[in-house]
């Protein structure tokens, strides 16, 4: 009896962080098809936070965001924070802000779990109709 309530308690557990966003997620690159990067979300005080933790084939080795604007600029890729401020908001987190180190332009962004393992990223300018949406594929 407590054998199988153990196990029940485990996989309530297990499915209860599945219905997060937090983990290691791959995304994709528009262009080529081919994934593009490790992004990490993280949790603090309710809010979710996005780094960059490993870029996959890059074109130059260590690349910096020579176009990003302000405390990003000229900073590693890799270990740079891309999305923060999104808060729950129902099945979305939203009111956050992302960031394209390619062409160093901060958007609105809002996410929503699709899936346990497929997030739908937007980023926006202004109305959520005015952007562009991924889909990012859970690693971890």
């Amino acid at each position: 009896m407590n054998k199988t309530f153990f196990l029940m308690l485990i996989f309530l557990v297990g499915g209860l962080f599945a219905q997060s966003p937090v983990g290691i997620w791959k995304n994709i690159d528009d262009e080529t098809g081919k994934p593009k990067a490790h992004i990490q979300i993280y949790e603090v005080n309710g809010v979710l936070y996005g780094k960059i933790i490993k870029l996959l084939n890059p074109e130059e080795p260590n690349p910096k965001c020579t176009k990003c604007p302000g405390q990003f600029k000229d900073k590693p890729i890799e270990g740079l924070q891309i999305m923060w401020g999104l808060k729950k908001d129902g099945n979305e987190y939203t009111g956050g802000k992302i960031l394209d180190p390619k062409s160093g332009n901060i958007y609105s962004c809002k996410i929503e779990l699709i899936s346990p393992d497929k997030l739908k990223v937007r980023g926006f300018l202004g109305f959520s109709l005015l952007g562009r949406t991924q889909y990012w594929y859970r690693i971890q």
